[in-house]
């Protein structure tokens, strides 16, 4: 009765919804427009029935799970995969990562009629959602297809577990159709038992962003960007926001007061922001260039406005502060950062990664700033004493290295699904 109440709402929200996505969100980025029939469970005529739908929200989502998913590609070779997200990043990124070896396409609102039609056309035989893609219908309409379903890399922060517990009936009703649940740790793992999942189902295996691994191709635009940089003081801002954006900005006019040769690589988070950040550096004293065009050697600020880079962008920097966090969003994933043996920086906010912060604050690897002002302090530091510089890069890395194996110990949870 609960997912009725709750399906009812959403049909009653979908006007609303539909016109957020198409005109709102259509407005900043095209790419919202496009294939929208899919949001209503539309499926593209290209995408053959019976295989793994795997649902990455989104292109931080993809960039994680596409190591797994080629494992995936390795250890199944027969099988079909589709892999379904809700953004164009996204999308884009799942083309990048796969080229046509994979089919994709957005997973419908969780409105009834849509899923089920997605299911029933679809017909997965085996359903595997990342981190916190809760949704009751999908998992409903799965189940009732007889389709394994497994949340793999789930975390549950303290402020969501607050949220889905406010609506206990319904959370009690989603987590009767998680056949498998693969945590980040065991305290998200008590979370979803104490919503009313059976602890029977539930795994510890670790979070598969700690296997991240630097390819070779990324390591060759690496080399070819430090070459047109050359050797001068270089952080790295990535995945800022509105409102972040100018105090990262502002922080390196202080910052060029002592280290005048100093370079910023801001990287938005969105792609919407490319231009907006482009306008904003346009009106202040800096020189800078875009990543998607030239650049010039005299450049102050070099803007990020490609898609897929962050990665090894990280490596060009001696220091990377990790946006999301001067605001309350909660952070982004520290560990690209890590991979390249570069120290993090990051703002107070950081409860999406709730996960990783404490052990990687706790081994040396990462410094919490509390404002604008302590950002710019502390990359002048680092900036003065390039030694502490590397050992918070090295002392990141063994974090990272600590915690690798996620993904191995993911491939045992989804082997014993399909022997069942």
């Amino acid at each position: 009765m609960t997912r009725l109440f709750y399906s009812l709402l959403l049909l009653l929200l979908s006007p609303l919804i539909a016109f957020y996505l198409y005109q709102i969100r259509g407005k900043k980025n095209a790419g919202y427009r496009a294939h929208f029939a899919e949001r209503f469970g539309q499926v593209p005529d290209a995408i053959s029935p019976n295989g793994f739908v795997i649902h990455c929200a989104s292109v931080g989502e993809v960039l994680a799970a596409s190591p797994l998913i080629k494992r995936l590609q390795e250890n199944y070779p027969n099988e079909r995969f589709l892999i379904t997200c809700n953004t164009p990043t996204g999308r884009a990124e799942v083309h990048k990562q796969f080229g046509d070896t994979v089919n994709v396409c957005y997973l419908p609102l969780d409105l009834a009629f849509a899923v089920r039609k997605f299911i029933n056309t679809v017909q997965p035989k085996l359903l595997i959602v990342l981190e916190t893609e809760l949704w009751p219908n999908l998992f409903y309409y799965a189940k009732q297809h007889h389709c394994p379903v497994t949340v793999i890399n789930a975390r549950l922060s303290q402020k969501s577990f607050e949220g889905y517990k406010r609506f206990s009936a319904l959370s009690h009703n989603l987590m009767k159709h998680i056949d498998e649940l693969a945590s980040h740790n065991e305290e998200d793992g008590a979370r979803f038992i104490a919503l009313g999942l059976e602890a029977s189902r539930v795994q510890s295996t670790g979070s598969i962003k700690f296997d991240i691994q630097i390819a070779d191709s990324e390591k060759n635009k690496l080399a070819a960007l430090r070459s047109q940089i050359g050797e001068r003081p270089i952080w790295i801002a990535g995945s800022t926001h509105p409102k972040e954006h100018e105090q990262v900005i502002a922080a390196h006019k202080t910052i060029l007061k002592t280290h005048p040769n100093a370079l910023l690589i801001i990287a938005p988070r969105h792609p919407e922001q490319f231009q907006p950040v482009a306008d904003y550096l346009a009106h202040t004293s800096l020189k800078y260039s875009r990543r998607s065009e030239v650049y010039t050697p005299d450049s102050q600020v070099l803007l990020a406005d490609t898609l897929g880079e962050l990665k090894f962008l990280y490596g060009s920097a001696q220091i990377a502060f990790v946006g999301g966090s001067l605001i309350e969003r909660g952070g982004h994933n520290p560990l690209e950062a890590a991979a390249s043996a570069v120290g993090v920086i990051s703002g107070p906010s950081t409860y999406n990664f709730s996960h990783i912060y404490p052990e990687l604050t706790a081994m040396a690897g990462a410094k919490i700033c509390q404002d604008q002002s302590h950002l710019a302090e502390l990359v002048s530091q680092y900036f003065s004493n390039p030694a502490a510089a590397q050992q918070l890069g090295e002392s990141a890395y063994a974090c990272l290295a600590k915690n690798q194996g996620a993904i191995d110990r993911t491939l045992k949870v989804i082997d014993s699904l399909l022997e069942q």
